[in-house]
């Protein structure tokens, strides 16, 4: 169990956020700046970060470009920092150079420029034997990481969710449209994880990061979902009643394989391979965290797309 800390270890720390423009760096960026840390946000799209700048004080956030294909371009992004965390990711493109030396590139540069703390965000599934690009490269990265920067910490989460997220986002506009759809891989196990809880794991190890060097966490939610049910939940918090027609596995394999289709083939095997973190992995328990459930959001986010929204009959179908 973590030990008990006042927070205000990172008070007036600079870290930098690579690739802190997406949707999880927004609420580290929040969790980071409410514990006084000063942000450098490094992403190809700085200017996506702009939402970010009214969060902090004046001075507090810097938005900087970075590319990590380009190495050059970490220097300036890594200059002078306390503290790095690694965000960058992709499920398409050339995945190596993002998240597998890439990983790598960005530990040595972090490294090189005497960073005190590094913490790199993986994902549960990283597998190097894996036969899908994006598991295989994060697995490797990782492996590039410690081998730069033996003291990292490596954080493997589950998929986030959050009010402004696209995953239980997409299934709700979907939801909200149509009468029937169809459900991919309806059994596959998900463990979904509150972004906010995921942020504070980060800023829990940057606050003592000495107590979870060259250790490796996965972090998930206190429940696990399958595809079919998390559907059916978010369709009851939406009060719409909705036909779920589970996919068996040839067929939806099939489709992941076609042009223009809203999943891949890559996406299609790690939704089939599920999401939940190993039994025995230490998790957010050993940050002193206890994850809070989607069923504590989900009825108040899914107000938006209710038939009539906040004036709609609250147990009328939609």
């Amino acid at each position: 169990m973590a030990q008990a800390r006042d927070g205000k270890e990172l008070f007036g720390k600079l870290v930098t956020v690579l690739g802190g423009s997406g949707f999880f760096g927004r609420h580290l960026a929040q969790e980071l700046l409410g514990r006084g840390a000063r942000l450098r946000i490094a992403s190809r799209h700085p200017e996506r970060a702009f939402r970010i700048k009214p969060l902090g004080g004046l001075g507090q956030v810097q938005l900087v470009r970075c590319d990590v294909t380009r190495p050059d371009s970490l220097g300036a992004a890594l200059a002078g920092a306390d503290a790095v965390v690694n965000l960058v990711g992709a499920f398409d493109g050339d995945l190596d150079a993002v998240q597998g030396r890439g990983a790598g590139r960005i530990a040595e540069a972090a490294r090189a420029a005497g960073v005190q703390a590094f913490v790199h965000v993986s994902a549960i599934g990283a597998d190097g034997e894996s036969r899908t690009d994006y598991a295989r490269t994060k697995a490797e990265g990782e492996d590039a990481v410690l081998a730069a920067f033996p003291q990292a910490t490596i954080l493997r989460p589950s998929i986030l969710f959050g009010p402004d997220d696209s995953f239980v986002n997409m299934f709700a506009g979907l939801i909200s449209l149509f009468p029937v759809l169809p459900v991919f891989a309806p059994e596959a196990p998900l463990q979904p994880l509150f972004v906010d809880d995921a942020a504070e794991a980060v800023a829990r190890i940057l606050g003592d990061p000495a107590a979870h060097a060259g250790k490796t966490y996965e972090i998930a939610g206190p429940e696990v979902l399958t595809m079919l049910s998390l559907n059916e939940r978010i369709a009851a918090a939406q009060h719409r009643k909705r036909l779920f027609v589970p996919l068996p596995d040839a067929v939806s394999a099939v489709v992941a394989a076609l042009p223009g289709t809203p999943i891949s083939s890559d996406q299609w095997a790690l939704l089939k391979a599920g999401n939940v973190a190993a039994p025995k992995a230490p998790g957010l328990k050993a940050l002193g965290i206890a994850p809070r459930p989607l069923g504590l959001f989900l009825d108040r986010w899914m107000v938006r797309f209710r038939k009539h929204g906040r004036f709609g009959d609250k147990v009328g179908a939609g």
